[in-house]
């Protein structure tokens, strides 16, 4: 069954294309699935990583960066906002007065105020922010997410790349043309339960396809498992020079041993937290994804997508930033970052906080922002990113760059670098086209740290 939700203006849908169930696993899907993963697998980059995982927060809709991180009180009337500037811990930087907590932790961020591109529209934005790679009909380019799930191992049982709050769809988070083996494993259930988020079935978490549902069990499982070794031995019988035999056994070992795997499952376990954890990202989906996404990148996860929907201010953007959206996301990111420093995982760690594009900075009949490219903002922490740094300016009136501009396609470049790949490395598609990661980026001395 496909899942289709719209979520903006424009009716962009997300789709939900993971459809490998339990009993299809057992038999060829999963393994088949892996073994794809493993045939295509291309390890690249010599360079030292400082960082082993990212964590991307993905404000979905286009948020108003220049009401958020590139605030500008002082603009002409029209073009500054309501909110006003509060100091952060950082001397000399301000953000918006609705985001106190992530101004408490400025000192651990880098800001990246100067940050543009040319697609004001929301499918082909969100295309080139996710695989730092403009769009084009003539191919699809991967997600990072996806690129490190080629180019980066896992410890045994565990998913390279996982996608939260449904982002998974034709278009942005997916494979492109690494093929699905690549595409995320999504996360089902939204992690809020009763109180504090425990004993409650509502609360909890399960990647799709990768549980045994209903009334099928462990024992059936591996009834099936042997069922088909015993298929396997006939066929490999008939020929011992197949190498595609001993390949799905080896893939649908591994298949079984993501399904026994104690390693997700206790990761997505909210349960396991302490009280005070759990408050402190608070009872939202949005909270209860990041939170589960540390627990994924601890358990040895290398890129998780959290996506937060709403930020398609066309109406209202002053009253829904205020009283719905950035409440939440200064208490996420705040506690996300605060969690990752005490658990001694910020360095290792990117954590990158995004959407598509920035609003304009002329406000609209409606109290709105409508879609803006030529300038935006984006936050990151960890991994190697300097601290307590912003990168770039725009002008007065949050029109454009006015110092070290920068595009979607070098930021990619960037993060790929910190995890120690060569961003000028050369994959193949179906085709046999060698194509770079990302064709016209280029990474930023000043962000490498």
């Amino acid at each position: 069954m496909t899942l289709l939700n719209r979520t903006d203006c424009e009716g962009f849908h997300r789709r939900d294309f993971l459809q490998i169930g339990a009993a299809g696993a057992l038999g060829l899907t999963l393994p088949g699935f892996l073994a794809a993963q493993a045939q295509a697998r291309n390890k690249g980059g010599s360079r030292p990583a400082k960082a082993r995982g990212v964590i991307l927060l993905w404000l979905a809709g286009g948020p108003a960066t220049i009401d958020m991180w590139d605030n500008k009180p002082e603009a002409p009337e029209g073009i500054r906002g309501e909110f006003k500037n509060i100091p952060t811990s950082v001397p000399g930087l301000f953000f918006s007065e609705p985001l106190p907590k992530s101004a408490q932790i400025a000192n651990r961020l880098t800001v990246v105020r100067s940050l543009y591109h040319t697609i004001p529209s929301h499918g082909p934005a969100s295309v080139f922010m996710t695989t730092g790679n403009k769009p084009t009909a003539a191919l699809q380019y991967p997600s990072m997410g996806s690129l490190t799930a080629k180019l980066l191992s896992v410890p045994r049982g565990v998913p390279p790349y996982v996608t939260f709050g449904g982002n998974a769809n034709t278009n942005f988070g997916m494979a492109g043309y690494l093929g699905t083996a690549y595409n995320p494993f999504l996360i089902e259930g939204n992690g809020v339960g009763g109180e504090k988020g425990r004993g409650n079935a509502g609360g909890s978490f399960s990647v799709r396809g990768l549980s045994l549902r209903g009334t099928f069990t462990l024992e059936d499982l591996e009834k099936r498992d042997k069922l088909l070794r015993q298929f396997d031995s006939t066929f490999t019988a008939y020929d011992r020079s197949s190498e595609l035999l001993d390949g799905l056994d080896t893939f649908h070992q591994q298949a079984l041993d993501i399904l026994r795997s104690d390693r997700t499952r206790e990761a997505l376990d909210l349960s396991r937290e302490k009280a005070a954890t759990l408050e402190m990202y608070g009872n939202t989906p949005f909270g209860r994804g990041a939170l589960a996404a540390r627990r994924l990148i601890e358990a040895g996860v290398r890129f998780a997508t959290v996506t937060f929907g709403g930020w398609d201010t066309h109406n209202q953007n002053f009253v829904r930033l205020k009283n719905n959206l950035l409440p939440v996301l200064d208490t996420v990111l705040s506690a996300l970052v605060r969690d990752l420093e005490d658990r001694g995982l910020l360095d290792s760690t990117i954590v990158m906080v995004a959407g598509e594009f920035n609003r304009t900075p002329r406000i609209n009949r409606n109290a709105g922002r409508d879609h803006w490219a030529r300038s935006m903002a984006v936050v990151l922490a960890g991994g190697g990113f300097p601290r307590g740094y912003v990168h770039g300016s725009t002008d007065a009136s949050g029109m454009a760059p006015a110092t070290e501009p920068c595009t979607p396609d070098d930021l990619a470049a960037t993060i790929f670098t910190h995890l120690g790949i060569d961003p000028h490395m050369e994959l193949t598609t179906p085709t046999g086209r060698p194509m770079q990661l990302f064709r016209e980026g280029r990474p930023i001395e000043k962000l490498l740290g």
